[in-house]
């Protein structure tokens, strides 16, 4: 039902497009405004020879926080996105030749776990119990609940503490089991949405559960397929759509979101809400306001996530000996996490995270083709000076090589196209704080309530979603922020309701 209420949306990525269909399909007449060509944000697209590349996420998680985007309006998400299962959810493969296969076969999980270290399938049992644990505490009780006064934290504390969440995801999987490579199997999930598994809370321990409850996932034709799917839905409501638009200001009259300037246009809405780089929020679209250079100043001083470099190619011939998601880990754990985190500079060594979509889907490719990408986690701009422009192609080379070596031999004689993406361009392309790939680290002191929250706290009607937000990144929980701050905005529009009737 329209309310007759205009709503502005700043950015495409899954947390703009899961609000703007939230907000279509609760009255609100939606635009959403994206400064690129493409929708998406980090779930953008490349095309090249034949080749599609998914530029962002590519794990799939908690499938029905996104069929609930369909669900309000009685649609189907299969007719717009279907999913398919990926099995093993991922392999984690060591340089002295060990292999992983993390599925969602129970039996076998205990038998690699046996095989490896027997006193551990009693650890890891009781490891999946806590991670559920953490899940109903964490996720399905507060992933799309705002933490907007301090009150909501404390009510949040006793379980919190009664689950050890001050303790890190590596601490506590180390208390449950014994062999290295194992827990470096069970602790390395944080890293997927930017956090450091021996300084992240144990709460996100919670991702291994919502793995084995709701499965992985690959959209077929790739994740930018969903976003189009997502786009098609939000458009179908009535939304609009424009593309090539970067936002230059949010207005702000009287203390209130009242629009924003697009290409020297001032466009009103009766309420903003902003799927973009929080420090990019407050330091260039609020610059001309006291909170802007006030919260800005604030989150500067934060703890941001790691960087990436990512390198998308395509090869002639067809994946072998490969499997869709595959985790190489280098020759040091912890000390090439503290680098990635903590030193000034680039790490000789590095792991990977290799993705291998053409296991699944032949469509990404040219007949008798296939596409991949692999990033490496690196230092964000603030912790290394790196000048990408210089050590990128380098460090390309360095991975591609490693690749050839021990994964994919022949890949440089068969390499079809390459791209890189690197820190830099998460700062120029994406607006990122310091090219952060996940914007603020997911630690116990910057997670909740102490997350820049999903609605402002001082200029009215002005709503934050996406990572940068509670309950953070990742597709789920940039969906579950959606779910959270359109509530807030929909409940503002049945409070002015319930004064004017």
């Amino acid at each position: 039902m329209d309310n007759g209420k205009k709503a502005i949306v700043v950015g495409s990525g899954f947390g703009g497009l899961a609000l703007a269909i939230r907000l279509q399909s609760g009255g609100f007449e939606t635009t959403i405004f994206e400064k690129r060509d493409r929708p998406g944000g980090r779930a953008y697209v490349y095309e090249d020879q034949g080749f599609v590349f998914d530029a962002g996420p590519t794990v799939i998680t908690d499938p029905a926080a996104l069929r609930e985007l369909w669900a309000l309006t009685g649609r189907n998400m299969d007719d717009y996105a279907p999913l398919l299962p990926v099995d093993p959810f991922y392999q984690l493969c060591w340089e002295d030749g060990y292999r992983f296969d993390y599925t969602n076969d129970q039996v076998s999980l205990d038998q690699q776990i046996a095989q490896k270290s027997p006193k551990d399938v009693d650890g890891y049992k009781r490891f999946l119990a806590y991670s559920g644990e953490v899940y109903r505490e964490g996720y399905e009780k507060l992933g799309a609940v705002p933490f907007l006064s301090f009150r909501d934290m404390i009510r949040a504390a006793p379980q919190l503490i009664r689950l050890e969440s001050y303790r890190s995801v590596y601490s506590k999987v180390a208390s449950f089991i014994s062999d290295e490579q194992l827990r470096q199997a069970f602790s390395f999930h944080s890293l997927l949405v930017g956090g450091n598994p021996f300084d992240t809370s144990s709460i996100y321990a919670l991702i291994h559960a919502l793995e084995r409850r709701g499965g992985v996932w690959f959209a077929k034709g790739g994740t930018g397929a969903l976003v189009r799917g997502m786009v098609t839905l939000f458009e179908e409501l009535g939304g609009k759509m424009r593309l090539g638009a970067p936002v230059d200001e949010i207005l702000v009259d009287n203390g209130r979101a009242g629009g924003v300037i697009v290409d020297g246009e001032r466009i009103d809405a009766d309420t903003v809400a902003v799927n973009a780089d929080v420090v990019h929020l407050y330091d260039k679209l609020l610059r001309r306001e006291p909170r802007g250079v006030q919260q800005a100043k604030s989150l500067k001083k934060k703890r941001y996530s790691n960087s990436l470099f990512v390198i998308y190619f395509g090869l002639k011939g067809e994946p072998k000996n490969l499997e869709h998601h595959m985790v190489l880990f280098g020759p040091r754990y912890r000390e090439l996490i503290n680098d990635i985190f903590k030193a000034d500079g680039l790490a000789e060594d590095f792991s990977l995270y290799l993705h291998c979509p053409s296991v699944t889907d032949d469509s990404l490719a040219p007949p008798g083709h296939s596409a991949y990408y692999v990033l490496s986690p690196v230092p964000h701009l603030g912790t290394a000076a790196i000048d990408w422009d210089e050590e990128g192609p380098k460090y390309r080379d360095r991975i591609l090589g490693y690749l050839e070596d021990r994964y994919i031999p022949g890949l440089k004689k068969d390499l079809a196209t390459c791209r890189i993406f690197t820190p830099f361009d998460f700062r120029d392309e994406l607006n990122a704080h310091l090219g952060s790939a996940f914007s603020v680290e997911p630690l116990l002191t910057q997670s909740a309530w102490f997350r820049p929250h999903n609605r402002d706290d001082v200029i009215d009607n002005l709503y934050l979603v996406g990572a940068g937000t509670h309950p953070g990144a990742g597709i789920p929980g940039v969906i579950g922020s959606a779910k959270a701050t359109a509530g807030l905005m929909l409940e503002g529009i049945e409070a002015a309701r319930a004064v004017s009737s």
